[in-house]
């Protein structure tokens, strides 16, 4: 049995064009490949996974959050497996829940719910970077925004990823920290 391939909107839409007017060359490229990725795997919407593997993948300043290369091999191994298989099911039974909470990335699979293409917590992943940014005077929200931010949403699916994968969310936090006043 066929199923269509779900589509991403390819035109620019407002929200689109607002963020990505306010990211880093960098940044703007690894959103460029959560997108790509997400259309690849057949999902509507771009989620915290997707941007966690493009945000890895392509920026050395988030891989220097990391506890060395071994972990970060771990990270994309890990993420690697879900776009070549893993991906399906995952679409088809969202991630384990605890009682009372709630994915907002679990929305990829039900069908449109965040802006231009994105899921709720993806969506609400860049809005966090921005205001990161703009907290310390900067204009253009950079990787280590997005990643700051996907880690402290516990729901996400990024930080399941990043769980699985044997990293310890609380340590990320502080590592990103430590960068942050480096720069």
């Amino acid at each position: 049995m066929h199923h269509p391939v779900p589509r991403i909107p390819a035109q620019p839409t407002p929200y689109r064009v607002a963020i990505e007017s306010r990211l880093t060359v960098e940044l703007a490229m690894a959103v460029a490949g959560a997108r790509r990725r997400a259309l690849r795997d057949g999902d509507r919407q771009v989620d915290t996974a997707h941007l966690l593997h493009s945000l890895v993948e392509s920026d050395p300043a988030v891989r220097a959050a990391f506890a060395g290369q071994a972990q970060v091999s771990r990270v994309l191994g890990y993420l690697v497996q879900r776009s070549i298989g893993y991906g399906l099911r995952w679409r088809r039974s969202g991630p384990k829940q605890q009682p009372g909470s709630a994915s907002r990335d679990v929305e990829v699979a039900r069908g449109p719910g965040g802006p231009g293409g994105w899921s709720p917590a993806a969506a609400a992943a860049m809005d966090g970077a921005l205001a990161r940014a703009a907290r310390r005077g900067d204009p253009r929200a950079a990787g280590l925004d997005v990643l700051d931010v996907l880690v402290a949403d516990p729901d996400c699916r990024a930080v399941e990823v990043l769980r699985r994968a044997g990293v310890d969310p609380d340590a990320l936090t502080a590592r990103i920290a430590e960068l942050s006043q480096q720069v």
